[in-house]
């Protein structure tokens, strides 16, 4: 998904492993504001990211099983997390560490081995059933979080990923933090997962809908208009790689402790915030076939996509063609 605006204040950069899009509609100092988005990036990096070993995630991972005192800024994650698993009754849950690291994913994911030829690959984007055996289901409901005394503990044997929320809220507190300084209208999108705060431009936020927020606004996909709130897109078909002879991507379903097997190759939905809508499209690819029902009953706006290319939407996504704006 990539923010397509020709907005003169706009600046790109890579962070978290990802690409930064950085917006602002009106009457604000891009520098000042693209300060404001790197410390706050730059927080999450040093407190959450999987594969720094100086991080506050890492050492809550390697003392699993003792309580441990962390930065509060992991407390207020962790508990994102873990609103995500109760939204979705845990089919996205931040005990799906052990399982990434099974299936390859124990580096940064351009360091991965290159994932095989879509022949290769089949129709739900993994050669073959992967072999995994991990220790996640209902874990998150063990996690402890003290949040007076900022501590946490996780189960002996269950290693926290936030990968399937802490992109989307990292933009919506990016988002939030330019708009209290500067007063004014802001878009942030962290590989394609866009927060917005204060007033959009007189035409909205202008965005394309693709599978690859990277390929450019001449994409296959769709352009809409984005007024408020936030859009996700979750896609199996971006972060792949190849380990043990099978093609894996990043989206674990905990039923079966693997790379998920869905009817869908990507999804994006709009929500009030950039985290709320992540969760939903990270869920639907996890439901496979009930995700449209699931997200019609939570009156969530939505854009699915299968393997072949079919889009079916959701609630009050805007129909192919037209401009109508997202709230």
């Amino acid at each position: 998904m990539l923010a397509a605006s020709a907005l003169r204040n706009t600046a790109n950069w890579q962070a978290l492993g990802t690409s930064v899009t950085l917006q602002l509609a009106a009457g604000g100092e891009l520098e000042q504001a693209r300060a404001i988005v790197e410390r706050e990036l730059d927080w999450i990096d040093r407190t959450c990211s999987r594969f720094r070993g100086d991080s506050d995630l890492a050492r809550v991972n390697a003392a699993a099983g003792q309580m441990l005192t962390v930065d509060p800024l992991l407390i207020a994650a962790v508990d994102v997390a873990l609103r995500a698993a109760r939204l979705t009754d845990g089919a996205v849950t931040p005990t799906v560490g052990e399982a990434l690291v099974l299936s390859g994913y124990d580096r940064d994911w351009s360091l991965l081995a290159a994932p095989g030829s879509p022949e290769e690959d089949g129709e739900c984007g993994i050669s073959r059933p992967p072999r995994l055996i991990a220790r996640i289901r209902d874990g998150w409901r063990a996690i402890e979080l003290n949040r007076s005394s900022c501590a946490i503990r996780v189960p002996a044997g269950v290693q926290l990923d936030l990968g399937a929320t802490a992109k989307a809220w990292a933009s919506d507190r990016a988002a939030r933090a330019v708009h209290d300084a500067l007063r004014c209208g802001v878009l942030v999108s962290l590989g394609g997962d866009i927060a917005t705060a204060g007033e959009p431009p007189a035409a909205g936020w202008q965005v394309h809908v693709t599978d690859d927020h990277r390929n450019g606004a001449n994409a296959p996909g769709q352009r809409i208009t984005l007024s408020s709130g936030g859009l996700a897109t979750s896609s199996s078909t971006v972060r792949r790689w190849r380990h043990a002879g099978a093609t894996m991507h990043h989206i674990i379903d905990p039923a079966t402790c693997a790379p998920a097997r869905s009817a869908w190759r990507t999804v994006s939905v709009a929500a009030g915030n950039c985290t709320d809508a992540n969760i939903a499209s990270t869920a639907a690819l996890v439901l496979s076939e009930t995700a449209p029902r699931w997200l019609a009953e939570r009156g969530l706006p939505a854009r699915l996509v299968t393997h072949e290319g079919v889009v079916r939407s959701v609630g009050a996504w805007p129909a192919a063609g037209t401009e109508v704006g997202v709230r």
